[in-house]
């Protein structure tokens, strides 16, 4: 009696243990909801100083003017979308170093307990005549009962798509790489093409400057004459509406230049408020491109292409998925082994290892295999079509590289030219209007036209620069350089000003037969 009683007062604490516990979990789902998620102004403000701190973390201050190699190096060692393409190559390596794991065994430890409010008590009937026995009825296991188990198991279906998946996140590697080269090819031709901005503001914005001062005092005067009538009034309205378009035009030209710098310290992750200045490269354009045979370059597209490319390795993933969807047809086969223990006290034997195979076959998966293979090799031709169409439009990038680059070379020369001719006929009515053989207005339009005739010329040979950047990128011919993230910076430049003087000399390099 006094046994039953304890067993009730252990079963009614437990009841009272599993109750508080329950009230606990409710209690704590009761205190989600969706005002408590929102963001605080602090932890906004944490994250956002957090990831000031990240970006600036290792980066070398800048130490006298930029050069356009140094740019370069420095958006390659420090640009933000530059390190977010080299972790999602880093991601997609550590998904592939994972996904082996799941092709080796299973092993597990687990652990079970098991607790009844009563005894498990059985009674037994006779085989032959159905009637009940004449023993008491018995109790053929404990109350409290802990297990472990230490087992192994391993399926061979399982197996086959773990080495599949393998595969597919080899090839998903390689298009992290390939996307990794892209992004470079784009990165190096959005810093030449502000870098040569850059340039054009710091050569031209202290004259322009002077020529918006030189004609805001040329109206002053102009307005002064209008009310002091001098002259017809007509005259000095139509020199009024001159100077009003040469300003307009200048201010045009000085808001188009102003974001340059800008522009350049974001991609070369300088502080946005630096004041620094840049070093004008040679401005001699090489077109020894233009005399490649064009087969030639169309070859070395075709093997380098970043984009066709990543179209042949998704056409493996594609094929790679087919097999995988033929394994579920076959039946699955798998073995296990376990070494197991139960501190039952009715056991006999409490301590046995067990092991055993089973094959099972998906019956009803047969109907449904047909369409999972049509939907398989539906994609196999999915992918080969969009490589070759990425073919088609390789080739046809490459030939419009080719032209526009031509074309942009023709252009700068011709900008050269006519800059160089307003900027002796500026210098020239500058001195008559010095020896007052000409008028003010006539000075501050041809300076104007001079300022316009040189931010052409530097637009021409901008345009011109990123063609050349096109032409690189569709070849595939982006700077080589191994370890770039830990080279330091100092060789790093170094490395990029040798990749752009071949690039100069127009020489394709060779293509190792591993790539």
């Amino acid at each position: 009696m006094r046994s039953n009683q304890k067993l009730n007062h252990g079963a009614t604490a437990k009841t009272l243990g599993l109750a508080a516990v329950s009230l606990l979990v409710l209690s704590g789902c009761s205190t989600l909801n969706v005002e408590n998620a929102k963001l605080t102004l602090p932890e906004v403000r944490a994250t956002l100083q957090e990831d000031k701190a990240a970006l600036t973390k290792d980066v070398e201050p800048l130490a006298g003017p930029l050069t356009l190699d140094n740019a370069i190096a420095r958006a390659i060692k420090y640009n933000a979308d530059r390190r977010f393409r080299a972790m999602e190559e880093a991601v997609a390596l550590g998904t592939f170093e994972a996904g082996k794991f799941d092709m080796l065994p299973k092993l597990v430890a687990s652990a079970g307990y098991r607790d009844r409010n009563n005894d498990l008590v059985t009674r037994s009937v006779d085989s032959v005549t159905g009637a009940p026995s004449l023993a008491n009825p018995y109790i053929s296991s404990s109350r409290e009962v802990l297990t472990t188990e230490v087992g192994i198991s391993w399926s061979l279906l399982d197996f086959g798509q773990s080495y599949y998946a393998a595969q597919q996140n080899a090839d998903r590697v390689l298009i992290a790489s390939e996307r990794h080269r892209k992004a470079l090819n784009n990165l190096v031709q959005d810093v030449r093409s502000a870098y040569w901005r850059v340039v054009a503001a710091q050569k031209l914005l202290p004259q322009l400057r002077q020529t918006i001062a030189d004609s805001e005092a040329a109206l002053k005067d102009a307005r002064q004459a209008e009310d002091d009538r001098i002259r017809s009034p007509l005259e000095p309205l139509r020199y009024q509406r001159q100077l009003l378009e040469n300003l307009r035009l200048l201010e045009t030209i000085e808001q188009e230049l102003s974001t340059g710098k800008i522009e350049l310290a974001t991609l070369a992750n300088l502080p946005l408020t630096a004041d620094y200045t840049v070093v004008e490269p040679s401005s001699e354009l090489s077109t020894v491109w233009l005399e490649q045979p064009v087969d030639r370059l169309e070859e070395y597209a075709l093997l380098r292409n970043p984009d066709l490319r990543e179209g042949i390795y998704n056409a493996r993933i594609a094929q790679q998925e087919t097999r995988r969807a033929l394994l579920k047809i076959f039946p699955g086969l798998s073995f296990n082994y376990g070494v197991k223990h139960s501190n039952d006290d009715y056991l006999i034997h409490q301590n046995w290892n067990e092991a055993g195979a089973q094959i099972s076959f998906n019956l009803l998966g047969l109907l449904s295999a047909p369409a999972q293979m049509r939907l398989a090799d539906a994609g196999v031709s999915l992918a080969n079509q969009r490589r070759m169409a990425t073919q088609m439009a390789v080739l046809s990038q490459l030939h419009i590289a080719r032209l526009q680059y031509a074309n942009t070379a023709r252009q700068y020369q011709r900008a050269d030219a006519i800059a160089g001719v307003d900027t002796r006929i500026a210098n020239h009515i500058t001195n008559q209007a010095e020896a007052q053989k000409q008028s003010a207005l006539d000075r501050i339009s041809q300076q104007s036209t001079a300022v316009l005739s040189q931010l052409r010329r530097y637009q021409a040979l901008s345009n011109a620069q990123a063609a050349a950047s096109r032409l690189q990128a569709t070849l595939g011919m982006e700077p080589a350089i191994t370890g770039s993230s830990s080279m330091p910076l100092e060789q790093l430049t170094s490395a990029v000003g040798q990749s752009l003087q071949a690039w100069n000399r127009g020489q394709l390099p060779a293509i190792e037969g591993g790539q």
